[in-house]
């Protein structure tokens, strides 16, 4: 698959004339516990020529592509409008910069966006990103008895980055493993969500699962801790002329 992957990154950059500066994996690929037929999730940040940033018009910003029989979703933001969500300190674009899945990549870029990127995080912002998703998901697997493993998971990762958020500095992980292995988490806790992720990995996405109330437990204290402490977080400290500088950066190399 990442052969394929490759080859449609260069058929997106040659029909859309780009210079892909990212590509990464999302999902749960990327988070650290995939099903057997979860889909891959492709990101990318692209750069078009110089040209395109002095039209009038506002232009199409964003890439969309399906292949593979809608296995594999490439989805793209162009540089400036990445940059406009990563000084809004936007979860998705962080999450992008910490995947340990990279398809392709200028080196300089990565040097550049990472610490721009801790600059720009703002813990306050964020936290009320995953702990709205918490919440939302909480109530859907809370609907019935059985609930779709897949949501369960989604549910358990955003409340661990909550308590993430709360207790470190530093942008959470987007690997899971990460997120809850240095945090004051119960070892039998940490064991029982080993334990599920082995599961997840011999199960479709469609499986449904019941009980965990110990791990549902945990998720509604995230929240509750989330909650409480959420408005003392500092927002973040990203500098306008910092991103400016990435931007020129990028659209004067692409247009050499």
């Amino acid at each position: 698959m990442k052969a394929k992957i490759l080859s449609y990154l260069k058929q997106i950059e040659e029909e859309k004339a780009i210079k892909i500066l990212w590509a990464c994996e999302t999902g749960s690929r990327a988070w650290g516990f995939p099903s057997p037929d979860s889909d891959y999730d492709v990101r990318l940040v692209y750069v078009h020529k110089k040209d395109w940033y002095l039209s009038v018009h506002d232009q199409k910003d964003f890439i969309e592509r399906m292949f593979e029989n809608k296995e594999l979703d490439i989805t793209g933001w162009e540089l400036k409008k990445s940059l406009r969500l990563l000084k809004k300190s936007n979860a998705s674009f962080l999450e992008r910069t910490q995947s340990p899945i990279v398809y392709a990549m200028d080196e300089g870029f990565r040097t550049d966006i990472l610490p721009v990127a801790q600059a720009c995080y703002s813990r306050i912002t964020t936290i009320h990103h995953y702990l709205s998703m918490t919440k939302k998901i909480l109530v859907e697997i809370s609907a019935g008895e059985a609930f779709k493993l897949k949501k369960f998971f989604y549910a358990l990762r955003c409340g661990a980055v909550c308590k993430w958020i709360i207790e470190k500095e530093e942008i959470p992980p987007i690997e899971f493993r990460r997120v809850y292995t240095p945090l004051n988490v119960d070892l039998k806790r940490q064991d029982r969500i080993e334990e599920l992720i082995a599961l997840k990995a011999t199960k479709p996405e469609s499986y449904l699962h019941t009980g965990e109330q110990d791990l549902l437990d945990f998720i509604n204290e995230c929240i509750e801790l989330a909650e409480e402490k959420k408005h003392t977080l500092p927002a973040g400290n990203g500098r306008m002329d910092a991103l400016n500088e990435i931007l020129r950066k990028y659209v004067t190399q692409y247009d050499h």
